[in-house]
């Protein structure tokens, strides 16, 4: 007992001096966003290749607007590509330009726009606890800072964000602008009023703004700012999302026409119009209603009232998709949200601007979910714009657990028993409960993995390689220590360690499974077709089509650089073939890609084709156009 008593003195001590000297808070906090931001988003980025099918289309629609110079109709493989604006194009663009066509360039602007958010969520937590010390006034550095640690971890460490940080597609940008744009709103809503009046900065207090200023404060400006970058990087929802999620906070907390007004919305709308129209103007001027339709059309008001290329499921999905993308920490959110009350609405109006923090990140996190389950088509990225709501919750959550430093009693019993069971809320007990459950099935699925998963075509021996490579019983050891050290914490009431082994958890989970599971996928799933695009790079003679039979992997076209056309069906393939033999192309032949099952079904003969390369799962051989009369290729 003297020993904890002893680190938890030397704790207080730490921050405390870290509290006597700016400078050292913000030098720990940099670092500790740096070592947090490498372990989930920088290490080994750009150290596996590009995962088919949609990252590979984003980077080469971006290698294209390099090579091309048109930076502002995307396209890939020969044609438009109007699934998203441009921002996300843009940024790959200007990394290639930066650092070089590759996947570090391709996925930098994900990892960027996520480290970017975990800085800007753990200032915005930091400054809102030092409001709350203000107002109370006491001084609390250790729960200020651990708190706002936790908020960052958590927001980094889920599998929801890392895989979408470490994706270069659109989805972790859009996340980046839209989750920054509310934070800056809740600081410019807040209190962090700056104007200028004659050339001189004044600082004053949200809810009196200068009235003849014709630009709202900085962070409304930010706010703006932001919202436009939405836009450009995945159009109307950049916009929508966020203004569902502003106007249902203030027209609850009764300041709707205030705040609007505060805001400068005209100045701020003007602001948007500039900076994401002028592009939609260009792209529209030279394609017209093929872009309206397919963009606005079919990418946005179907993907919502339709179901798009298949992706349905049933009205639960999210559910499901924020229990196990945001474990293990996903089974304190129901915990977290009845703590705030949200349904005593005259207790919140009552509150300071600052103080409705917590009930902000709960209609940020409310909208998006609700939002997106009324959608019809379905994906599991759409939420990822609620997971740094659901990490704000959370750490409030555990801030409610740190100790107030100022109070002796505390100090005498020490944080790791702090506070009693008797004050524990039953819910959060229960749900530590749930968190050794959770942590349990995990370890149970994982050490079953091989029963759980289907079959990958492209990996023929998929099961036997995976078990072999002792991946699945590295992670269910892993989540089976940390439910049994939970539950030791819960049984010895060291509520405060819980989060604790938790993240610990979750970066041993992160560098000895899904780091080593993402290079044995990219080996067996993903290297084969990059081998094979080196050979068509070697072997494709000018002019010569290459055709990809069966399957659509547009990896191939980022790395070979060559058009791809592709075909469906055996059938399809042979009868292409006959009619490009009729018009006595040059050269005489063409390169055909193709899975081993579809190659076999063609019904090909030794002499018809010369084989170039077999990789995996895949074939690559040359066909020439043979001209010998009455010459067939039969069909098996």
């Amino acid at each position: 007992m003297i020993m904890k008593l002893s680190v938890k003195r030397t704790v207080d001590q730490w921050f405390n001096k870290i509290e006597k000297n700016p400078a050292l808070g913000v030098t720990l906090s940099i670092l500790w966003l740096i070592v947090i931001g490498w372990i989930a988003f920088g290490w080994n980025l750009g150290n596996t290749g590009l995962v088919d099918e949609t990252e590979p289309l984003f980077a080469e629609a971006s290698r294209q607007m390099l090579v091309t110079g048109d930076w502002i109709t995307p396209f890939f493989d020969g044609e438009t590509r109007f699934d998203k604006p441009a921002l996300i194009y843009w940024c790959q663009a200007i990394a290639y330009k930066i650092i070089g066509v590759n996947e570090w360039a391709v996925r930098l602007p994900s990892a960027i726009a996520a480290l970017g958010l975990i800085c800007l969520a753990f200032y915005t937590v930091h400054w809102y606890l030092t409001k709350q010390d203000q107002l109370e006034q006491v001084s609390r550095p250790t729960r200020r800072y651990l708190t706002s640690f936790i908020a960052a971890a958590l927001m980094a460490l889920n599998v929801e964000t890392i895989v979408w940080a470490r994706t270069g597609v659109s989805d972790m940008l859009l996340t980046g602008c839209m989750a920054s744009a509310l934070l800056c709103f809740f600081l410019g809503y807040a209190g962090k009023e700056e104007s200028r009046e004659q050339g001189a900065e004044l600082i004053t207090n949200a809810q009196s703004p200068m009235p003849h200023a014709l630009f709202p404060n900085k962070w409304y400006l930010a706010f703006y700012v932001l919202i436009a970058g939405a836009i450009l990087t995945k159009g109307p929802v950049g916009i929508v999302l966020p203004g569902l999620i502003v106007g249902a906070f203030l027209l609850y907390v009764g300041k709707f026409r205030e705040v609007l007004r505060e805001m400068r919305l005209l100045v701020g709308i003007l602001i948007i119009i500039g900076l994401s129209v002028p592009w939609y103007a260009l792209v529209i001027g030279r394609n017209g209603w093929n872009y309206i339709n397919s963009f606005f059309g079919y990418h946005n008001l179907e993907r919502f009232t339709e179901v798009v290329n298949g992706h349905s499921a049933p009205w639960y999905f999210y559910f499901l998709v924020v229990l196990l993308g945001f474990a293990p920490y996903s089974v304190y959110l129901p915990v977290s949200i009845v703590r705030l009350k949200f349904w005593q609405r005259s207790h919140w109006r009552s509150l300071e601007r600052f103080q409705q923090f917590g009930l902000f990140a709960w209609f940020w996190f409310a909208s998006v979910f609700s939002f997106f389950t009324i959608a019809v088509t379905k994906l599991p990225s759409y939420v990822l714009p609620l997971m740094p709501a659901a990490a704000i919750l959370v750490a409030l959550l555990w801030s409610d657990l740190l100790p107030n430093m100022e109070n002796e009693n505390d100090t005498k019993r020490g944080f790791d028993h702090l506070p009693a069971s008797s004050s524990i809320s039953p819910l959060l007990v229960w749900s530590g409960w749930l968190n050794v459950v959770l942590l349990s099935f995990l370890a149970v699925a994982l050490f079953n993995l091989t029963h759980i998963l289907g079959t990958d075509p492209a990996i023929s021996n998929f099961h036997e390689l995976i078990q072999q490579s002792g991946i699945p019983v590295i992670a269910g050891v892993i989540w089976l220590v940390c439910a049994v050290l939970v539950g030791v914490l819960l049984l010895s009431r060291r509520w405060n360690y819980i989060i604790s082994i938790n993240l610990i958890g979750f970066v041993a989970f992160l560098i000895f499974v899904l780091t080593p599971a993402s290079f044995f996928i990219d080996r067996e799933r993903q290297l084969p077709l990059r081998e094979l695009s080196a050979v068509i790079l070697e072997a494709k003679q000018p002019g010569e089509e290459l055709i990809m039979l069966g399957f659509k992997k547009p990896s191939v076209v980022f790395y070979s650089h060559i058009h791809v056309n592709y075909l469906g069906f055996p059938q399809e393939a042979v009868d292409h073939i006959k009619n490009q033999a009729v018009k006595g192309l040059q050269p005489p032949s063409l390169l055909l890609l193709a899975e081993q099952t579809k190659f076999l079904q063609m019904g090909l003969q030794p002499d018809d084709y010369k084989s170039l390369s077999t990789k995996g799962a895949y074939n690559l051989v040359r066909v020439p156009f043979k001209k010998k009369k009455n010459q067939k290729i039969d069909i098996s």
